[in-house]
């Protein structure tokens, strides 16, 4: 028997959570949608993790005191290995200053910072991330800004500024130039480093409208139309000093950031309009305007993937509007140079519907996904959150040109290079999958590309989270698990709300599991009369007499019906106080406020009396856990056994038949006793206003008053009362409790020094004798075998909100109902409600590979990416020769099995080529050279393309552009003694040690550029790789050791891999030496993860360099393991990977 209740006490073993409801002003801009696929979003003091894709809330975190202000995920551009792992890491700021450094799956703080004791203005991790992936920057209130290693917690250095700092932008294109929005005006730095502070002041610019500039004052020749007109009238410039306090248009800046899709251009938001800034020319190039009666703007977000922008407005309609640059026609005459630019017009393309805005309803922020920018979430006051996609409709050609506006066309490529004729794709797999580059009016053809067809986008409504409404709440926990109900039992958290609703929630899952409208009016309290039904009851606001209308409803779960349980009753009396159902759920007692209390039978509906009006004020009521339905069982069993005893059969028929009729009736008695109307007897206690102790009794229709206990003297006026086994605990307004046991029949009084004790509830479980105490200021658990607290909390010393109700939902947790608007469950430790992510059992299945431990995660990434394996695709691991335990497997499984069916297709589609498959979202650095080759026409461009052909090992090449020099230049005889060096040079020791010596003091003397190209002569590239980050020129490093001097086997063997399949590398024997090496070292880093099949394909397209290592693997499988492929089968399973 006890083996068969372990498997329902497991699944019902609930996590510690918080369900959440309306947002704190402060959370305003407090959300974050990261790399790793999930939502970020504050709550009050809480973060909460949101997975879009299956609108789930799949983590809680909890430790800040104050509002989160800020929270931002780290950036993962940054190389994955064993030492450097996929990790779920995000900082989180407060109002009070404070910042919070997470390991999300486990809920746990990494780090804590603190500086100041103000609001978090700005912060963002540094997303220069191949040297180091820890660092953050913060804006400190009010003109610092701070960088942080937010793995230690340690402060790097510290800049403080004139002007109070409101936020910052980091440049996409360039990680040294950093734009600070300020109170009057813009910071330029252009020489951030994580090293050192910046060394000045920053580019301070202002911006002037256009009367206030000269270039503006001459009159036009010409008057502009259309959208020049609109342009001119906002054009403003950029200029180095302070206007006057009428041209100062910054003062409503909402927003400052850079264009991920364009260098050296800025957006300026403003709540009627959007300023596009070119900052090489100082000007005005864009500009969204809102006509007079339109919704303005709140945020906007600019895409990477195509010049497009997000747009939240007021109303919470989000609008996407998508770039086409226009240029003036050969026919125009243009007289004022200024306006011979390329304008930007961004044209509405999409928008989402409006939200019901009121005082409390409100749009807070909008997010997108930054890997597909085709998902938006918008985060709403009262704790919503709407989850929108957009699709691309094919639509008919030319039906958009009556909008004014030229129409959209679907890419030609896919991830990177151009679809086959038979390859499958998803086409809202992103923003650049849906739509391709915009055309350039009067210059680009109207006419689309073969295969291209015209789109229209849509946005879809895809998910909605909601949380709970404004606080007050009532809870009430549904009658706990017994061997009897544990094959259908479910954990049902009822919360009544202050809008007359009761949600009920599934602890197991945290989702809510039905909202019903019950009351038109805020519940008070609720009460269990079943696993599937309660009671609930509301009173309205007191009326000039103090009288209300009471609402005392019985719900079934299971159908939705909803009755009110006292008839007619209800309309104009004194307020119901509490409601009480016996512990068989046979009998309620309804207590009133100036009224006596009414006793009802649950299961008819009945009333069975209704007190008299000398009846005492009722402060506290209880029924007791005691009752005599088993001995009435005996009683009903034995008078039907004896009546079955006396039927006349047969002697030896009789011994059979009267075991069969016993269990028959035992089962009858077990199902439907309360259906024959066995009405057991229980009782209840109460307390009057002097503290008397009342003990009544309840037997079907007979209500019997028993004995009455003196007050004691040690306690002030009881306010509530516990029963469970022996123990009787009462508490009184004064914070004292008093433990009772009744079968000693002994007292012990405890003042607890913590005020009014507003309710008491013992924990369920046999034997189980925990007290959970609620006070005016916090909560305790207590041990009332030994009558010591187990613990507590206590609003301001280790929580900051208030406790408006509480209850047990197992044997060992808790639930708190709090004024923060939250509900929380909690260990009876009563501590943090965050709890590992991946214990959890989620209702959907969620795709995250940061779940799985770093060789998983890795071995998941090479699994996709090295398709077909054993010339197959396959979505099942263990297809695959993979030494891993099966547990690990199996997580791995459950990841792949979370892809949708249209990721599956397309990832097992053999037209799917290697550098589709890496999602690559830029070619092999050689192949971007040769582009520059082809473009250069000047010798400063040629000098480039040979610098960084030497450096790159392209000797033969660069030999040949530095002998393009002309004589007249004056680095013609420097250039030609480059070249015959690069010529004769040999990797002799003595030779190597001469030109390493000349490099480091080049170097030493400034002149880094030419020292790294001499090292990388001599093949020392990982020696001139240290000496550039070493001088700061981490981009230039980074290139420079992208492929193996990091260590990064898998992105160098892949690169290469993708590189030869397009020819755009040349290959003689130093190459394939190099290009050996790499696929040897991938293969050992394959093997170090278990993927012996992957080892054996990668070490065998090694050629000589993978012989060695194709020896080991065949010898370990000699010894017992599967036969690895022949190097045929090899070859011509890679050559599926196309």
């Amino acid at each position: 028997m006890v083996s068969t209740m372990i498997p329902y006490t497991v699944n019902i073993k609930l996590a510690a959570r918080t369900l959440t409801g309306t947002l704190h002003l402060q959370n305003k801009t407090a959300v974050d949608w990261g790399w790793q696929g999930l939502i970020a979003q504050g709550c009050h003091s809480n973060i909460l993790i949101i997975d879009p894709k299956t609108a789930q809330t799949i983590q809680v975190l909890e430790r800040h005191k104050a509002s989160v202000v800020k929270v931002k995920w780290s950036r993962e551009n940054y190389h994955h290995g064993l030492s450097s792992p996929y990790s779920l890491r995000l900082a989180s700021a407060d109002a009070a200053g404070k910042i919070i450094v997470w390991d999300v799956v486990s809920g746990m703080a990494h780090c804590e910072i603190q500086e100041h004791t103000k609001p978090i203005q700005d912060m963002d991790w540094l997303w220069a991330q191949d040297a180091s992936r820890d660092l953050l920057l913060a804006v400190h209130p009010p003109n610092y800004i701070v960088l942080w290693n937010g793995d230690t917690g340690t402060k790097l250095w510290k800049k403080s500024y004139a002007e109070n700092i409101l936020s910052f932008s980091f440049d996409p294109f360039e990680p040294s130039n950093l734009a600070l929005l300020t109170s009057e005006g813009i910071v330029f730095i252009t020489d951030f480093s994580h090293s050192k502070p910046p060394g000045s002041g920053g580019k301070k610019v202002y911006i002037a409208s256009p009367h206030s500039s000269p270039a503006h004052s001459k009159p036009a020749v010409t008057q502009p139309t259309g959208a020049k007109k609109a342009l001119n009238k906002v054009k403003v410039l950029i200029t180095n000093e302070k206007p006057t306090a009428e041209a100062v248009t910054l003062n409503d800046c909402l927003q400052l950031s850079y264009l991920p899709s364009k260098r050296n251009h800025m957006l300026l938001l403003y709540p009627r309009e959007i300023l596009i800034l070119d900052l090489e020319l100082s000007q005005t190039v864009g500009v969204v305007a809102i006509e007079r009666s339109g919704v303005p703007f709140i945020q906007v977000i600019p895409c990477a993937q195509r010049d497009a922008l997000y747009c939240l407005h007021e109303n919470g309609c989000v609008t996407l509007r998508v770039c086409r640059s226009t240029t003036p026609s050969p026919n125009e005459t243009v007289n004022d140079p200024e306006q011979n630019l390329q304008e930007l017009v961004y044209d509405l393309r999409s928008q989402c519907d409006a939200i019901r805005v009121t005082k409390t309803v409100r749009p807070y922020r909008v997010v997108i996904c930054p890997v597909n920018e085709n998902s938006a979430a918008l985060v709403v006051s009262d704790g919503r959150v709407m989850l929108w996609e957009l699709k691309a409709h094919a639509s008919k050609p030319s039906s958009s040109l009556s909008s004014g506006w030229p129409p959209l066309y679907s890419p030609v490529n896919f991830c990177g290079t151009p679809l086959h004729q038979n390859q499958k794709c998803i086409p809202d797999l992103s923003l650049n999958t849906m739509i391709g580059h915009c055309l350039i009016s009067g210059v680009d053809s109207p006419r689309p590309l073969a295969g291209q067809q015209e789109v229209h986008l849509k946005f879809m409504l895809t998910g909605l989270l909601s949380g709970l409404p404004l606080p007050p709440f009532s809870l009430r926990m549904c009658p706990p698990l017994t061997t009897k109900n544990i094959n259908h039992y479910q954990p049902l958290l009822a919360v009544g709300t202050s809008n007359g609703s009761v949600l009920v929630y599934n602890l197991t899952s945290g989702l809510l599991h039905k909202e019903l409208s019950v009351h038109s009016c805020e519940v008070r309290g609720i009460e269990w009369v079943s696993l599937t039904s309660f009671l609930s009851f509301a009173t309205s606001v007191p009326n000039n007499l103090g009288l209300v209308r009471n609402e005392l409803q019985h719900v079934d779960l299971r159908t939705g019906r909803c009755f009110a349980f006292r008839g007619e009753r209800g309309n104009d009396e004194p307020a119901i106080e509490m409601i009480k159902v016996s512990h068989l759920k046979q009998y309620l007692v309804v207590v009133f406020r100036d009224k006596p209390l009414e006793l009802w039978d649950v299961r008819t509906g009945t009333l069975l009396r209704e007190m008299a009006k000398n009846f005492p004020t009722v402060t506290a009521l209880e029924w007791s856990p005691s009752h005599n339905l088993k001995s009435l069982k005996k009683k009903h069993l034995a008078a039907r056994e004896a009546m079955a005893r006396q039927t006349t059969l047969a002697d030896a028929e009789q011994s059979s038949v009267e075991s069969s009729v016993i269990s028959l009736l035992q089962d009858a008695e077990s199902k439907s006793e309360m259906s024959q109307g066995i009405s057991a007897r229980e009782h209840f206690v109460f307390t009057d206003t002097d503290g008397q102790v009342y003990h009544i009794t309840v037997e079907g229709n007979t209500v019997k008053d028993g004995a009455r206990i003196p007050p004691d003297g040690s306690m002030g006026s009881i306010a509530c009362i516990a029963w469970k086994g022996d123990t009787l605990v009462l508490g009184d307004v004064d914070g004292n409790l008093n433990f009772w046991d009744l079968k000693a029949r002994l007292s012990r009084a405890v003042p607890t020094h913590r005020g009014w004790v507003k309710k008491i509830r013992f924990a369920p479980g046999k034997g189980n004798q925990k007290l959970l105490v609620m006070y005016t200021d916090g909560a305790e658990v207590w041990d009332t075998k030994e009558v010591q607290m187990v613990s507590s909390i206590r609003v301001g010393r280790n929580v900051n909100y208030r406790i408006l109700d509480i209850d047990w939902c197992t044997s060992d947790k808790v639930v708190l109902a709090s004024d923060d608007g939250c509900v929380r469950v909690l260990e009876m430790a009563m501590k943090s409600a965050s709890y590992r992510m991946d214990e959890q059992d989620l209702t959907d299945s969620v795709w995250c590979p940061y779940l799985l431990l770093p060789r998983a995660a890795l071995t998941l990434k090479a699994f996709l990416i090295l398709q077909p394996w054993s010339n197959t695709f396959t979505m099942d691991i263990t297809h695959v020769d993979y030494e891993e335990k099966n547990e690990i497997k199996g997580l791995i499984q459950e990841q792949l099995n979370s892809l949708s069916n249209d990721i599956k297709s397309v990832l097992q589609d053999p037209n799917l080529n290697l550098l589709q498959r890496c999602l690559l979202v830029s070619r092999f650095q050689l192949e971007r050279v040769r582009l520059q080759e082809v473009k250069r026409s000047s010798y400063e461009h040629t000098k480039k393309c040979a610098d960084q052909l030497l450096l790159l090992g392209q000797t033969d090449r660069a030999v040949q552009l530095l002998l393009e020099t002309s004589a007249d230049n004056s680095s013609y005889y420097c250039d030609s003694l480059k070249a015959c060096l690069v010529t004769t040079i040999t990797s002799s020791g003595p030779s190597q040690s001469t030109i390493k010596l000349v490099a480091t003091n080049m170097i030493a003397n400034g002149k880094l550029a030419e020292g790294v190209q001499l090292l990388c002569l001599i093949d020392k590239a990982a020696d001139a790789c240290r000496y550039l980050q070493t001088y700061g020129e981490w981009n230039r490093a980074a290139w420079l050791a992208k492929l193996d001097s990091m260590r990064y086997f898998d992105r160098a063997a892949l690169f290469i891999e993708a590189c030869l399949k397009y020819g755009v590398m040349e290959t003689n024997d130093d190459i394939n030496k190099f290009i050996g090496a790499a696929f040897v070292d991938y293969a050992k880093m394959l093997r170090s993860i278990g993927l012996k099949q992957g080892a054996v394909l990668w070490a065998s397209r090694a050629g000589e360099a993978g012989k060695e290592l194709l020896d080991e693997l065949s010898q370990t499988e000699g010894m017992g393991l599967e036969s690895s492929p022949s190097e045929e089968e090899v070859d011509n399973s890679l050559g599926n990977i196309e």
